[in-house]
């Protein structure tokens, strides 16, 4: 009978494999920035990093879901493909080109809507970004685990790529809905917003499935104790899990809108929450 050795089962783990990706949303040039009068929180993560890690250039908020494509685009031009944005940023951009094709074909009850979601929710990533190219204290917490961690050795592609699905869907999406409702002058209650975010899920159900079967092929019938280590770690975090709390944030941000005290209290928690999980993402085993 084949045994695979561990490179076997390590090289799948490439964050070139096909098919996997992160999901979407986002838009609008102004309303790139968290509310008004959230907490500015200090660094919370110290990993072992390479020196002279590339930092892709800090560019002006998308307006289109094109210009979050192009963006994407070049990142993914800056980053040596092992960086942990890399990884994430590739399954996001795939993600995205599927989310705009939808869009195109009218699959959504309200395509305009998801467009501009699909940029607000862009540019919060965008912005984690161009942090990197200041001071580690200007890192927005959410992200500091895995922008700290990017050039950690030890650390797979897989572990990259949750860690940013885990920032991204359960920090900047809720931000994002309710940026999104306040632009457009309409409630996440009403509407067809709900249905049209549904809708998204398939799509990443289909990128998780590449993510975690890259990771774990089929041939490998013998898993070394490293990789099964690595597929305990990230075995208990589903995006479709992590997008219906986000949905259930949206709307707790959005009652509490106008309440400036618990607006920071929640942001603030959420912030370091998401935080913790994703340390626990981006263990070395």
């Amino acid at each position: 009978m084949h045994q695979p050795n561990s490179g076997s089962a390590r090289g799948a783990l490439s964050c070139g494999a096909t098919g996997v990706g992160v999901i979407l949303a986002g838009s609008g040039r102004s309303s790139a920035h968290a509310p008004e009068g959230l907490p500015t929180l200090g660094p919370i993560d110290t990993y072992p990093q390479a020196m002279d890690s590339a930092v892709p250039a800090p560019a002006p908020p998308a307006a289109t879901v094109d210009e979050v494509i192009a963006r994407m685009r070049s990142i993914d031009a800056a980053l040596p493909a092992s960086d942990g944005v890399a990884c994430f940023n590739r399954m996001y951009l795939e993600v995205t080109i599927g989310v705009s094709q939808k869009v195109a074909q009218g699959s959504f009850g309200d395509p305009a809507l998801m467009s501009h979601l699909d940029v607000v929710f862009a540019n919060l990533y965008f912005g984690a970004v161009d942090a990197l190219s200041g001071p580690p204290s200007v890192l927005p917490v959410a992200w500091q685990p895995l922008l700290a961690a990017r050039s950690t050795p030890g650390i797979e592609p897989i572990q990259f790529a949750l860690a940013g699905m885990n920032a991204h869907i359960n920090h900047d999406l809720p931000l994002a809905v309710v940026t999104t409702c306040t632009d457009l002058s309409i409630s996440p209650y009403d509407g067809c917003l709900h249905d049209d975010y549904q809708k998204v899920d398939a799509l990443l159900d289909m990128s998780e499935q590449s993510v975690r079967e890259s990771f774990e092929p089929p041939d490998v019938v013998v898993v070394d104790q490293h990789v099964a280590a690595v597929a305990n770690v990230v075995g208990n975090w589903s995006i479709n899990a992590a997008r219906d709390v986000a949905w259930n944030t949206a709307l707790a941000l959005w009652d509490v809108r106008d309440h400036q005290m618990a607006t920071q209290l929640l942001t603030g928690a959420l912030a370091r929450t998401v935080a913790m999980a994703s340390r626990g993402l981006l263990v070395v085993v």
